[in-house]
């Protein structure tokens, strides 16, 4: 098949989006089952009352499930920049991967690349910005895990697709519990959910899954808030 070949395997699972309400954010899982088939057949399964708008096989294959004006249900309780509804203001793709239950692995290379063309053309028709572009543990810390640390992020962001750090100089210094907690607010991050910084270090630096703030956390963490100015 294809890397890119898209199937249309629509779910019933979506509702309205708020009158006004504009997509902002892009949240990217991964599917967390043992087999493709059986997390498709969960994603349109009525009583499953879970959905995404996409499913990027392992082969890139894309399966559309929810029109993209439309809400879909894969965020559940989240928040992001201190606003809730994540599903009301964004895109969701699950990823196909057994995940940490199942017997997580590499994304294979083919399945990134349908994954970087899918998210293009979704921040392209919604102005989406590099910095909106989320995993699932970014915006429910305390409950996820997904995509995860074997996820490619670096080869995303060298693509305009979401951000990677580059600390510099400036970044360097010692750093204190509360200067940790307000940059991880700044940047959109939940501050009072206890497993931020471990969000953070799952997405930014799979190096130390601690929850620790290590000198190398700290750097990155400076370096992204910085990137984007908040």
């Amino acid at each position: 098949m294809s890397a890119h070949r898209r199937i249309d395997l629509p779910s019933p699972n979506h509702g309205p989006r708020a009158a006004g309400g504009a997509v902002e954010l892009l949240i990217l899982h991964y599917t967390g089952m043992p087999t493709a088939g059986q997390a498709l057949a969960r994603l349109c399964d009525p009583d499953a009352q879970v959905s995404a708008h996409y499913t990027v096989d392992e082969d890139g294959t894309v399966y559309a499930h929810v029109p993209e004006d439309r809400r879909a249900w894969h965020a559940g309780r989240s928040s992001w920049r201190g606003a809730g509804d994540v599903n009301g203001r964004s895109i969701g793709v699950e990823i196909v991967n057994p995940g940490h239950e199942f017997g997580y692995r590499p994304f294979p290379s083919v399945q990134m690349d349908s994954v970087a063309t899918l998210c293009r053309a979704i921040m392209g028709r919604h102005g989406i910005a590099a910095a909106e572009v989320l995993g699932h543990s970014d915006v429910a810390p305390s409950r996820k895990e997904d995509p995860g640390e074997l996820f490619d992020w670096p080869g995303l962001a060298a693509q305009g697709i979401g951000l990677w750090p580059t600390p510099s100089q400036a970044d360097e210094g010692p750093c204190s519990p509360t200067e940790v907690t307000a940059l991880l607010g700044r940047y959109g991050y939940d501050p009072a959910e206890p497993k931020a910084l471990l969000a953070f270090q799952r997405h930014f630096h799979p190096q130390a899954l601690t929850g620790a703030p290590d000198a190398e956390t700290v750097r990155r963490l400076r370096a992204l808030v910085r990137m984007t100015g908040r």
